[in-house]
């Protein structure tokens, strides 16, 4: 069976050599049959540089899932949507309202969420729009094999997110992957959070971009081989 594999196009964290950092994030999502671009970063131009240097071609995306609609996130939009016009774009009722309609003319199908979790392809779901500032939803892939969160920026909380995940599948799940937004956490904070992921019964872990020095150390030191790096250029095998 093929494992679902991540690959880490842009972050403000360094990984594999002769790639370049910015702040945002965006990854793709290789599943059978569909390859998910999570993301697009802050500028296009560099996003298409490393993917190109990890053999990811925009051509080739099926998907484009956007979290919510901060600038480190949706900076690569125009210059993924002008190389693949055949994009299911997925946003959700939190963006601009003049923005989805411009988007209506420049993917093939424009799917927008409301609060409710959504089936977009077999195995991946949004999670439903949360009301955060700034609103935002996650992906969530489901093999049925393993079970995985996928977070922008986690503006709700990346506990309350997985929990939400959890109720509404009425399954666990088992890894949390992105942003966890605790950069500007203090240790408590920080230790709060951790704990209540484990208590959740969450295994696997990839904190990056927002997610903060103090709190990646915290993780690595919890979850220690379980808390896999991010950084650009960082494959992880989902599994």
């Amino acid at each position: 069976m093929h494992t679902p594999r991540l690959t880490v196009c842009f972050d403000n964290y360094p990984g594999e050599p002769g790639l370049r950092t910015l702040w945002g994030f965006a990854a793709v999502l290789d599943l059978p049959g569909q390859k998910i671009l999570f993301d697009t970063g802050s500028n296009g131009r560099i996003l298409l540089e490393n993917m190109a240097r990890l053999g990811q071609r925009p051509e080739d995306l099926d998907m484009l899932f956007l979290s919510h609609p901060h600038w480190d996130h949706i900076g690569g939009l125009d210059s993924v949507l002008e190389l693949n016009t055949r994009l299911q774009v997925v946003v959700h009722e939190g963006f601009s309202k003049h923005l989805l309609r411009d988007l209506e003319e420049m993917c093939a199908q424009l799917t927008v969420i409301g609060r409710d979790m959504t089936l977009l392809a077999p195995g991946v779901r949004s999670t439903g729009l949360f009301d955060s500032n700034p609103p935002e939803h996650a992906l969530i892939l489901d093999t049925g094999e393993v079970t995985a969160l996928i977070t922008g920026c986690a503006h709700p909380g990346i506990d309350t997110l997985v929990q939400a995940a959890m109720q509404r599948l009425g399954r666990p799940v088992e890894w949390a992957i992105g942003g966890f937004h605790l950069m500007y956490s203090d240790d408590a904070r920080i230790q709060q959070t951790l704990t209540a992921l484990q208590d959740l019964g969450v295994t696997d872990v990839v904190p990056t971009h927002c997610t903060g020095d103090a709190a990646r150390a915290a993780f690595q030191e919890a979850y220690g081989p379980h808390c896999h790096d991010g950084g650009v250029g960082q494959v992880i095998e989902i599994a």
